[in-house]
């Protein structure tokens, strides 16, 4: 099993006004979809960064690439 991000439930949890209980398959959906995010992110920064003919992504890769992503992910 893939070991959670320390500051994951502490995060949810400080973002909640309330206290709000989350259960473990929440938690687990919410760190999958930030992987699957975090994936996608790193695929498109290495493809812009294979257009400009770089050897390494940079952070303008990756701020082309999140607004990318971003506009993507509003649905």
């Amino acid at each position: 099993m893939l070991k959670k991000a320390p500051k994951l439930k502490a995060t949810i949890k400080s973002k909640a006004t309330t206290n709000v209980n989350v259960r473990p398959a929440a938690e687990a959906m919410i760190e999958l979809i930030t992987l699957v995010f975090l994936n996608g992110l790193a695929e498109e920064a290495k493809t812009k960064a294979f257009e400009e003919k770089s050897a390494t992504i940079r952070a303008q890769h990756l701020k082309a690439a999140s607004k990318k992503m971003l506009k993507k992910s509003r649905g």
